[in-house]
């Protein structure tokens, strides 16, 4: 008899974990298309005495599309087209990496008409907290 597996649920995600997860994903992945290539892309603003990481955006490419997970600047840093070529780096490495499209989703109070500007489009959103607001997704092709 086999054992059950045990399930454990937590509120943070441990490097291992995470590795775990991504490389099973990656086995999977390349078992059903014949490659893998998953990567992180990371576009970092630091300061330009200190050194210190002020924001950027994280994400990753896979199969084609890029992922933009995170993205902030602080509220200083913004207005002055910063967003923009943080935003404009992170699109032309997932083309160099070739990629054909990105997606996204950010919340009706951040910057989707931000987004939609520099070419983003909605394609669906979901109520989320607090009430009012959404879940915003977007695209944009590459």
């Amino acid at each position: 008899m086999i054992e059950q597996p045990v399930i454990e649920v937590s509120d943070g995600v441990a490097p291992a974990v995470e590795r775990a997860i991504g490389d099973g994903l990656d086995a999977f992945n390349a078992q059903a298309v014949g490659y893998s290539d998953r990567q992180p892309l990371s576009v970092v603003v630091r300061d330009a005495h200190t050194g210190e990481v002020l924001g950027g955006i994280t994400g990753r490419t896979s199969l084609g599309l890029a992922f933009l997970d995170l993205f902030y600047l602080p509220e200083h840093a913004r207005g002055a087209g910063l967003g923009s070529q943080v935003l404009d780096a992170f699109e032309t490495e997932a083309r160099r990496r070739g990629c054909g499209a990105a997606v996204l989703y950010t919340i009706s109070f951040q910057a989707p008409e931000f987004y939609e500007k520099k070419g983003w489009v909605r394609f669906g959103t979901i109520a989320c907290e607090p009430q009012g607001s959404s879940r915003v997704f977007m695209s944009k092709e590459l």
